[in-house]
């Protein structure tokens, strides 16, 4: 009784609970938001939640592992290929969300793969063979198409942007959950112990490469099944479409633009970046990489750390600030 006392008491002093009960109001806004918004907002906030699934499973890889990965794209144009597959325009073979399961399992099967053969690799060398990775399915998905299927695409069958939404949302809530539950775990201590000394983690009895690829799956999962649902709002996809190489970019950008110390660093920076994509993108069709460009240039220049670094900086500069650290 002593024992679950302490814990509950521990789980509340360390900060759980309020933080919870933001996320909670947030989450209940978020699923109320096709009822009070209009359709602008619930495709924006679509949109903004596609970028933060992306950017999380990013994170939860290559943030506590520090492997530069830059499969992502490959893996979201994954699940953007199984949509093609199973959700044609002349008619569904199979259900949404088992769509959706299917290009999350292909991903990570192909991550499980790849996985195996590449974490080995460190450093640069890595980073370029996950990017080249995504060239080469691109490729070759391009070349099928073109010498033997014979076709310039595909077309993905409609889906009502309210089921797009609560799919995404609910993909959102699942990658959260498992960042949370996967950092408090002793499989995330290993993954930590890995980022800062793998020969040291090693040799105290962890598997690191079986550590390495899970997590790569997991992640992967993520990317495909986002990739799926993302697809039905596309409706037309190419193998250019599908495997944007941007998609490998963006997330990282946006994890080093928010902050990678906390879980919702991430969520922050993609949020606020997706948001600023698609009103850059409005108001200046013609300038507005430029200017995305400055943005990012600036914030890794002066925000090493990120938004929740700035912010945890200033906290302690306020007065009592260190003294209510400790």
């Amino acid at each position: 009784m002593v024992s679950r006392d302490m814990d509950i008491t521990r789980f509340t002093s360390k900060g759980f609970f309020i933080p919870g009960l933001i996320s909670l109001v947030i989450l209940i806004g978020l699923a109320t938001l096709p009822i009070y918004g209009s359709l602008y907002n619930v495709v924006l906030v679509t949109s903004i939640l596609m970028y933060i699934i992306l950017t999380v499973s990013w994170v939860l890889f290559s943030g506590p592992t520090g492997y530069m990965s830059l499969a992502t794209a490959a893996f979201f144009g994954v699940g953007i290929y199984a949509s093609a597959l199973f959700l044609p325009t002349t008619g569904a073979v199979l259900p949404v969300l088992v769509v959706v399961l299917i290009g999350g399992l292909a991903s990570s099967i192909i991550a499980l793969g790849v996985g195996a053969l590449t974490l080995r690799l460190r450093g640069i060398y890595f980073a370029i063979f996950t990017f080249g990775l995504v060239v080469l399915i691109m490729e070759l998905l391009n070349w099928w198409e073109l010498s033997v299927s014979h076709l310039l695409g595909r077309y993905v069958m409609l889906v009502d942007n309210n089921v797009i939404f609560y799919t995404m949302l609910g993909i959102f809530v699942l990658i959260m959950l498992t960042s949370f539950f996967i950092r408090r775990s002793k499989f995330g201590l290993a993954m930590r112990s890995i980022g800062e000394n793998e020969e040291a983690a090693s040799h105290i009895g962890i598997n690191v490469t079986m550590v390495k690829v899970i997590t790569f799956a997991i992640s992967a999962f993520f990317m495909g099944a986002t990739g799926a649902i993302w697809a039905t709002k596309l409706t037309y996809i190419n193998p250019h479409v599908a495997f944007n190489i941007l998609f490998s970019f963006m997330p990282v950008l946006m994890a080093i633009f928010g902050g990678m110390g906390q879980i919702y660093g991430p969520v922050i920076g993609a949020a606020i970046f997706a948001y600023l994509q698609e009103t850059l993108q409005t108001e200046f069709p013609y300038y507005y990489m430029l200017i995305f460009g400055i943005i990012l240039v600036l914030a890794i220049l002066y925000l090493p750390n990120g938004l929740v670094g700035l912010v945890q900086n200033l906290w302690k500069r306020r007065p009592g600030g260190q003294h209510a650290d400790t």
